[in-house]
């Protein structure tokens, strides 16, 4: 299913569990991507033509497959980013929940919608949704399964084809789902899969496209945005975050500390919305320190291919890198290991300690440097106002969460908080589950509504409310938007 030539060079992955082989994968050519996006352009406009109805029953056939077959996803996953089984299941679920949301919604976002013309009786406007055309999809390692197949589902619903590079790592999760599509009535050509490093494919991908959904750093993501400026092509960039959490000095420890583990744990740390900046009220600080250290140091880490397991495995070698020189760098400039720290090869070649540290200063990389790993830093703070100037002191801000026991004050906090979405009494949950509101970032993560299965608005910086955030937007990718007028 990848789009490459019968003598294609081949790459090799191995697994983060036990480094042992894994999967052997053909790699695309420049030229490759290009036939693939001709294929894909050729059979753009008969998918275009099929009404709504039908792409809403391939789609929730699709729904079905991923949900009567998630235990192939569920080892896939596994096997391929050494997440535990808890955290792969995250994703089926939110793949069947944006599937089923896009089916049932697509009729209604599509429709032609009529406005007030200029002059009453004499003019009309109508509003008109047109496909982009071809999307290029690149999708990262880390979440191989949402960002993979959520970017493609509502473009595909949308009436566009869609050209996908995933990344190498977890390609093998991203064809299961391509092949599950197809199997539900998707047209072949319809979504297409190259491998390949960017460097050698990147500008194919980027030249054949009519709108670009990138998930991955922020290096490439300006890249990106140029190329498409220079184009004149629309982008969705979502680039990560050095996302903060506040704990009011009214916060219920019991709970908050277990919400803590999750905001900084889940996927071993590598997930865009975790929390890397933790700032606690001076009057529970030393209380609520103690809880989450407890519950940190009690965590479950190990290979295992069920639910016994509370933390994985860091997926590739260079993510384990930079992990190890954050915190030696920390360590070695005074800051305080309260839990961690280390690596763990007794459990596989990339296991690593969820780690808390305190004592962290400006001079360390992990102050104000995206970590992407099980790692947390604690601050003190003394008053509302100084938590959150330190929280918003980042050029980093993608998700935030806000815990106390008054809601409505908790809200307030949220509100002043300047991050794509803000969750309160919850890590992440009600962001990631909410299926409406917009998912946006502040500042250099982000362009647009970036969220993986949506992200075509032009709206500067919409952002869900405090207590219910999202990762869908009203308009998926490449959904148009046009006007036609007449008397």
């Amino acid at each position: 299913m990848v789009a490459a030539g019968a003598r294609a060079q081949r790459i090799a992955t191995t697994s983060p569990y036990t480094g042992a082989p894994l999967a052997d994968l053909p790699v695309s050519t420049p030229g490759d991507v290009e036939e693939a996006f001709a294929r894909a352009r050729a059979a753009q406009a008969g998918w275009a033509a099929t009404p709504v109805a039908d792409r809403k029953r391939i789609m929730l056939r699709f729904h079905d497959l991923v949900l009567q077959r998630q235990a192939e996803a569920l080892d896939l996953m596994q096997a391929e980013s050494g997440k535990t089984r808890r955290d792969a299941f995250l994703e089926v679920s939110d793949i069947a929940i944006t599937a089923r949301y896009y089916a049932r919604t697509a009729q209604r976002l599509l429709s032609p919608k009529r406005r007030k013309g200029a002059i009453p009786v004499l003019t009309h406007t109508t509003e008109l949704h047109h496909p982009k055309g071809v999307v290029t999809v690149i999708s990262p390692w880390n979440y191989p399964l949402s960002m993979a197949a959520g970017d493609a589902i509502p473009a595909l619903m949308a009436g566009n084809a869609v050209v996908q590079k995933p990344d190498t790592q977890t390609a093998l999760t991203a064809l299961w789902a391509l092949a599950l599509m197809r199997e539900a009535g998707l047209p072949t050509d319809v979504w297409q899969m190259v491998v390949g490093r960017g460097s050698s494919i990147g500008d194919a991908l980027m030249a054949g496209g009519d709108y670009m959904m990138f998930t991955g750093s922020t290096a490439s993501g300006r890249r990106i945005a140029r190329d498409a400026g220079e184009r004149l092509i629309g982008a969705s960039l979502e680039l990560g975050g050095k996302n903060a959490m506040v704990v009011l000095a009214d916060a219920d420890i019991d709970k908050a500390a277990p919400g803590a583990v999750a905001a900084c744990f889940h996927s071993a740390g590598q997930l865009c919305v975790s929390i890397e900046r933790l700032y606690v009220a001076d009057e529970i600080h030393d209380a609520f320190v103690t809880a989450f250290a407890e519950r940190t140091r009690a965590m479950r880490l190990g290979a295992a291919y069920d639910f016994s397991m509370d933390m994985g495995s860091l997926t590739t070698p260079s993510q384990l890198d930079t992990v190890s020189s954050h915190v030696d760098d920390a360590g070695s400039k005074g800051a305080t290991v309260l839990a961690g720290g280390k690596t763990r090869p007794d459990l596989g070649p990339l296991f690593y300690e969820p780690t808390i540290l305190t004592d962290v200063t400006p001079d360390m990389t992990l102050f104000d440097h995206e970590t992407f790993g099980p790692v947390v830093s604690i601050y003190r703070y003394r008053s509302v106002d100084e938590a959150v100037a330190m929280a918003n002191a980042t050029p980093y801000r993608l998700n935030a969460s806000v815990w106390g026991r008054n809601s409505a004050g908790a809200r307030k906090v949220a509100g002043r908080l300047h991050a794509g979405t803000v969750n309160v009494n919850e890590a992440f949950a009600a962001a990631w589950a909410a299926s409406t509101p917009p998912w946006a970032a502040w500042a250099t993560r982000a362009l647009a509504v970036v969220t993986a299965p949506t992200g075509c608005s032009n709206t500067p910086k919409p952002r869900p409310s405090p207590t219910s955030a999202s990762r869908a937007s009203p308009r998926p990718a490449g959904w148009s938007t046009s006007t036609g007028r007449g008397s």
